[in-house]
């Protein structure tokens, strides 16, 4: 979560320092293209990584806890994700930085809030699913308790700290004072879940079970079409009359009135899903435009890219990085009218920037290799 949300704050202009042990992040070593150069970047440290600069710091060091002590000093921002206990014995708490820079954001995620007795729990994506309610979800549509299949507590905590850390940046612009901001994933999910899901138990006493009708009734999915899967999903009540009608079979909605609509979803799923093999998914997609139904052909992801849509958006291009070579960037999402958004660095190598990010600070030469004579790095590679 913490590498997710600094990689977004490096697409909209942050400089960040990307501070790393003697062994590097373990991301880097995953999914490598050559599993056998030790030295390679990973499939997914290639996007997460990018718009950082790598600095390699062993924290348990004198020298290396003296670096990072400097870069505090002239941080914004610091974001981390280990745990309590850990900072705590690195001296590295909120307490301990605030000491050393006053107008520090000090943002730390972990699993659970750091004044429960979970706090040094270790947590995963799976972990906080199932903690916050979503394997839960997932029992209650496909009958079994499983996680999805996406990192989705620790992307959506990433995007938690990007804006929790924004706020407090904008509050320290109005009160000169930085501060500590805390994101638990298991709370964090939990509120996520619970946005349409609380259901009738957002009444006391309880109305009703809690869950969204809508996303647990069965047949919530994509419809097999004549030649592949799309989201065909009359949502409102005229789109349902609409499909009916483009269909031949009006006096389907004669089973159905507007006000008891939403009570009776698995029924209007099963009804469409009659139909849906009647066209191409191209014929689809024209017959929902022409209607304003909610339409999108099923994306498989052995092509991802293909498609106009995000070839247009730039949503996937093939760059070239400088030691890996040729890969697909990931690009941003988002689109301002006054700045642009990309990659200004590739992802770099592991301690790649130490030399450099530590003389600006006003390292000299001999306390780098100080440092790289202590942590056993060669100098100026990190390595």
């Amino acid at each position: 979560m913490a590498p997710y949300a600094c990689q977004v704050l490096g697409d909209l202009g942050a400089d960040v320092i990307k501070v790393e042990p003697p062994t590097g992040d373990v991301v880097r070593r995953l999914q490598r293209r050559d599993p056998s150069d030790p030295d390679s970047t990973g499939a997914i440290a290639l996007n997460l990584n990018r718009n950082k600069r790598s600095v390699r710091l062993d924290l348990k060091s004198d020298e290396g806890r003296a670096a990072l002590l400097d870069l505090v000093a002239t941080a914004d921002v610091l974001v981390t994700n280990m745990r309590p206990g850990a900072l705590a014995r690195l001296h590295l708490t909120h307490e301990d930085l605030a000491e050393v820079n006053p107008r520090l954001v000090y943002c730390n995620a972990q699993g659970f809030r750091s004044d429960s007795t979970a706090a040094d729990s270790a947590a995963y994506d799976e972990v906080v699913q199932a903690a916050s309610g979503m394997v839960d979800l997932m029992r209650r549509t496909t009958g079994e308790p499983s996680y999805a299949p996406t990192a989705m507590a620790d992307k959506i905590c990433g995007l938690t700290i990007v804006y929790s850390v924004l706020a407090a940046l904008l509050s320290r612009q109005r009160t000169g004072r930085g501060q500590r901001v805390e994101v638990p994933m298991a709370d964090t999910m939990f509120a996520f879940t619970l946005v349409e899901h609380l259901g009738g138990r957002a009444f006391e006493p309880q109305t009703g079970p809690v869950g969204f009708p809508r996303s647990l009734e069965p047949g919530h999915a994509a419809l097999p079409t004549a030649d592949g899967f799309a989201a065909i999903l009359p949502y409102s009540w005229k789109n349902c009359v609409d499909f009916f009608e483009l269909v031949g079979h009006p006096e389907e909605m004669d089973a159905f009135e507007p006000q008891t609509l939403q009570h009776h979803l698995g029924d209007l799923y099963a009804a469409v899903a009659r139909y849906s093999r009647r066209h191409t998914t191209a014929q689809w997609r024209r017959l929902c435009s022409e209607r304003s139904i909610p339409f999108a052909p099923v994306m498989d992801l052995d092509h991802a890219g293909e498609h106009d849509y995000w070839a247009d958006g730039h949503m996937l291009d093939v760059v070239e990085h400088p030691t890996e070579g040729p890969y697909r960037l990931i690009g941003s999402p988002v689109r301002f009218s006054g700045a642009t958004t990309g990659v200004r660095r590739h992802s770099p190598a592991l301690g790649q920037h130490t030399d450099e990010v530590l003389a600006e600070l006003g390292w000299t030469p001999d306390r780098l290799a100080a440092l790289h004579a202590r942590e056993g790095a060669v100098p100026g590679s990190g390595r």
